[in-house]
């Protein structure tokens, strides 16, 4: 499942390229304050990183007077015990050093994936509605789980491979200049220009591939938990081939980026071969002219074959860090552009908590509409006073849904203004007033936990007494006892264990625990039998009353009782009253109500 599907879904924000002035280092930048918080752990990481670079540089000089001393002739009467000492420690500082200095590190890599990780939760829960409905989930995790991943590489190696590369490099070239033929460390620094210059290019040209890699995945992520999430959709159609075919759409693409991204990498591996195998033949070939001519010892020899080899290795290793790193940083460009993405809906400056008092809701000539040029609602006034019952009633997509949506502030109104107990919500903060607000959706959807969760969520703090007793008065509480692990009962991945009456049992009980001023039944008691839902309805009216109520409704049964009943028509309200007004009318609702007498005989 970690590869990628085959047709593409339609593009979602997420798949805008990024903006040209968020380069690498601004990438790099954003981490940077992560680093600050443990300042001393980081200045003991480079201290010791220091320490092991120059135990490591001077394990060669070291070798150098071991190989002189045994070149001469009383080398046979005594070996140089401590020169043997004093490499063998020098190589076990250069490795301990490293150790430590990883193990120091540690907390401020791991701190640093955990900060950004849970910035970046909060930031996603931040985003409005609009967002959320729009995201590709499969893709968007994999694009988090990617990005997370490249920070902890990215600080590791780029301080403690680059840097102390560098700095090796620097301690060589200075050490070969101080000691021998100027020649040295010009061939030196030529081998390494010329490395790094094709590296860095071959490198630039093979990120195509790595982000080819990179979308491909997400789609077919993407593709993938979509498909496996409607599982019984792909079966009542016996689409499983279909399914199956644009998931490997997906990996193919993957597959055909993936092969250019290995064969170009081992084209780049043999050219960098190819420049340290020059650069080390034109050095030892000008090291054994030394030692012929007498100018040079044969631990000369020696010493410029093992900084060289010496180098090799990190800066093979910096190629394929700079690699990584790049990759890293490709990796996390999604990532970092979700934390930039916009919030829709924010408290304003100055907003205060909501003060709900006796809870009056006012519509004041509302107009919304999701896009510019599809509206929703047109004008739309009325007034919930403190403690009494509203319902909406109008056919599919008329608008009713809208209005709690817009009461939650999910989105705010193209015009007018809504009020509770005189205040615009838009001026209140979004916590106060959605902690003043309860609801029971038309589609629940649960978390993938017990029962007990499910209904706590409603007000984590309740004891279990009070859990229990909201089980009971949405009359399931009998229900959850009769099963084998009672309240624990898993209710599976968005609930679908429980039946849709279930379902929706478990979210009137969340919402008599969180026990708020307002309420709003969505279609509250659609999934239930006629039978289940007298005996709920029954409860509804008790928990609505003293409670200031809006009930988006179907059955125009469930609420003959409101204290004023609202009929949208394509966004407008084209009648208003109570029930036996309405009927008396004779007008749209009359019809919706003589329509569903007919079906219900």
């Amino acid at each position: 499942m970690s590869r990628t599907s085959a047709v593409s879904p339609p593009p979602s924000p997420l798949a805008a390229p990024l903006p040209v002035s968020r380069g690498d280092w601004n990438t790099i930048r954003i981490l940077l304050p992560y680093l600050l918080e443990f300042k001393g752990r980081v200045v003991l990481a480079m201290g010791l990183l220091i320490l092991a670079k120059l135990a490591n540089v001077s394990v060669p000089l070291i070798f150098k007077e071991i190989v002189d001393s045994l070149d001469k002739s009383q080398a046979v009467l005594l070996v140089p015990i401590f020169l043997v000492l004093g490499y063998g420690l020098l190589r076990l500082m250069s490795t301990l050093f490293g150790e430590l200095r990883d193990a120091v590190f540690a907390k401020v890599t791991q701190r640093a994936i955990r900060r950004v990780a849970l910035k970046l939760f909060i930031h996603l829960h931040s985003l409005n509605l609009r967002f959320h409905l729009d995201r590709q989930t499969g893709g968007m995790s994999r694009d988090i789980e990617r990005g997370t991943r490249g920070i902890g590489f990215l600080l590791n190696f780029m301080l403690f491979n680059i840097l102390p590369t560098i700095l090796e490099i620097a301690l060589v070239t200075g050490i070969l200049f101080y000691k021998y033929d100027p020649w040295f460390t010009i061939i030196t620094l030529i081998t390494l220009a010329a490395y790094v210059i094709f590296t860095l290019a071959i490198t630039e040209w093979r990120m195509v591939f790595r982000r080819t890699m990179n979308d491909m995945d997400s789609k077919a992520n993407t593709h993938a938990i979509d498909s496996l999430l409607n599982y019984e959709t792909v079966k009542y159609f016996g689409n499983e081939q279909f399914e199956a075919r644009r998931y490997d759409q997906h990996l193919g693409t993957w597959e055909t980026a993936a092969v250019q991204n290995q064969t170009s990498l081992s084209a780049l591996n043999a050219g960098q071969s190819c420049i340290i195998a020059v650069g080390l033949t034109a050095l030892m070939l000008l090291a054994a002219d030394g030692v012929v001519k007498g100018e040079m010892t044969l631990g000369d020899l020696v010493l410029i074959n093992v900084f060289m080899l010496q180098l090799y290795i990190p800066l093979h290793f910096l190629g394929f860090i700079y690699r990584e790193i790049k990759n890293a940083l490709v990796d996390m460009e999604k990532m970092f552009r979700l934390l930039h993405e916009n919030c829709e809906i924010e408290d304003a400056p100055d907003a205060q908590s909501l003060r709900v008092a006796q809870g009056e809701i006012c519509f004041e000539n509302i107009a919304f509409g999701y896009n510019s040029d599809r509206q929703i609602l047109f004008d739309a006034s009325f007034v919930i006073p403190a403690g009494h019952t509203i319902a909406v009633v109008g056919t599919s997509g008329a608008g009713k849904s809208t209005l709690s949506r817009l009461l939650f502030r999910f989105y705010d109104v193209t015009a007018g203004r809504i009020l509770i107990d005189g205040q615009d919500i838009r001026h209140v903060t979004q916590a106060s007033l959605r902690a003043a607000i309860g609801i029971v959706p038309q589609d629940t959807v649960l978390f993938n936990d017990s029962i007990y969760y499910n209904i706590a969520y409603g007000r984590p703090d309740a004891t279990r007494a009070e859990v229990l007793q909201a089980a009971q008065s949405a009359h399931i509480h009998t229900f959850i006892e009769s099963l084998p692990q009672g309240y624990e009962t898993t209710v599976g991945e968005r609930g679908l264990k429980l039946s849709g009456g279930e379902k929706q049992r478990v979210a009137i009980a969340r919402a008599i625990l969180k026990n708020p001023p307002i309420l709003i039944f969505d279609e509250a008691t659609s999934a239930l039998d006629s039978k289940s839902e007298k005996a709920i309805q029954d409860e509804l009216r008790s928990i609505a009353r003293n409670r200031t109520t809006l009930v988006i409704a179907h059955r125009l049964s469930t609420i003959v009782d409101a204290h004023q009943i609202l009929v949208i028509e394509q966004g407008r309200i084209v009648e208003r009253g109570t029930h036996r007004e309405l009927l008396t009318q004779a007008g749209v609702y009359a019809q919706m109500w003589a329509l569903q007498q007919q079906e219900k005989e």
